[in-house]
């Protein structure tokens, strides 16, 4: 049965906190991120300080907190306990609400978990990648394999069992044996929850510096798409529900925190380089430290007016975030609660444009759900993303 809450976006109940420190960048990475000293660190944490007491509230209790990056783990656990206080402080948080940290193998131990946890973190994002050394090596990643599995027992050390591991597909020199051999390790560790995504070669990166899209030795389009048929089906045989494009969890361990943005509702952005959206406003902080200290000072000195100069996302821009974050979803979209928000003219738009793509098969559309098939629906999302807007004039 669907939330109540669905598609409301005044319903505020969520925070994200960026923490945007790496020992290094991977190759692959675009992500506003800084080699940061142990100084610099607590100088940031002590700017996100002043950035949450600022910030207007506008929910009762967060139900759900996410710590991302960067390398959240990198922090320490006093700085954890301090930016947990003041959530608590200004915002509430639920007793029994999801707080996630991101963190990279070799960077945790089971003292730091065990803080971690008391502080009140109760799952772990873990970036795997891969379990074989040559392509961790080639993507830069500053972890071995040996400290995979390190982590994951000082999970469990410390009494963290929700956790969830983080595999890429389509890395330069990977094959089908590869992917079936960490599909394998993975199922054999049994996390809770399983993150798969497909590389996506950005501008800026250093792949995107050495490789070009379908390039040699990128894995060729039919590669790609078996390994995402091989995921799907290895995971969901294993017992994971496939309940979003990228990813996996065992009945009852979805990850809360992201449904809020799939259903587009509100949520706190804090950090540098983090996106808010409340009160129909989605506002971008600063991707450059100096200039994310600068933009905490204009908050601190008129948090209202300052937030209430940035612009109000219009009614189309809504729509169309809706459907591509709900469209991701293995359930969908209710069509009631899009008629209750945004008109059954604009949702009659949408249904039009969608009629060619369900006589073929990747868009499923029955009394009040709209939403794409599985495999061949989310295999081809972005063609049926890309037809909408254009027909939306977005």
């Amino acid at each position: 049965m669907q939330s109540e809450r669905e598609y409301l976006p005044e319903l505020l109940t969520a925070a994200y906190l960026h923490i945007p420190f790496c020992r290094r960048r991977c190759a692959y990475c675009d992500f506003a991120i800084s080699l940061g000293t142990e100084a610099l660190i607590e100088r940031y944490v002590g700017e996100l300080l002043r950035e949450i007491a600022a910030t207007p509230i506008r929910s009762q209790q967060l139900q759900t907190v996410f710590f991302g990056g960067g390398t959240p783990s990198l922090l320490s656990v006093a700085q954890m306990e301090r930016l947990l206080q003041a959530l608590h402080l200004r915002f509430g948080i639920a007793a029994d609400a999801e707080i996630s940290i991101e963190a990279n193998p070799g960077t945790v131990t089971v003292e730091t978990l065990s803080g971690y946890r008391a502080a009140g973190v109760n799952r772990v994002s873990l970036g795997v990648q891969a379990f074989q050394p040559e392509l961790l090596s080639l993507c830069g990643r500053d972890h071995t394999v040996a400290e995979i599995y390190e982590a994951v027992e000082a999970l469990a050390q410390a009494g963290i069992p929700n956790f969830n591991l983080d595999l890429i597909s389509g890395l330069p020199q990977q094959t089908i044996s590869h992917w079936q051999d960490s599909l394998a390790a993975l199922i054999a560790i049994a996390p809770s929850h399983v993150s798969i995504y497909d590389l996506t070669i950005e501008q800026g990166t250093a792949f995107g510096r050495r490789y070009q899209p379908g390039d040699q030795p990128l894995p060729s389009d039919e590669a790609t798409v078996e390994m995402y048929g091989l995921a799907r089906e290895t995971l969901v045989a294993a017992g994971y529900e496939h309940y979003e494009i990228s990813n996996y969890a065992r009945p009852g361990f979805r990850c809360r925190h992201n449904q809020v943005y799939w259903r587009n509702q509100p949520y706190y952005g804090l950090g540098m380089a983090a996106t808010s959206y409340v009160d129909r406003r989605r506002i971008d902080r600063p991707r450059k430290l100096h200039d994310y200290f600068a933009w905490v000072d204009q908050l601190a000195k008129a948090p209202e007016a300052f937030l209430e100069s940035f612009a109000t996302t219009q009614p189309l821009d809504e729509l169309v975030d809706t459907l591509i974050l709900g469209l991701r979803l293995q359930e969908g979209l209710s069509l009631t609660k899009l008629r209750e928000r945004f008109g059954a003219e604009q949702v009659g738009q949408v249904l039009a444009c969608l009629e060619r793509y369900q006589r073929q098969g990747w868009v499923q559309v029955t009394e009040d759900r709209l939403r794409l098939s599985d495999p061949e629906g989310f295999l081809f999302c972005n063609t049926v993303l890309v037809a909408l807007m254009q027909h939306l004039g977005a």
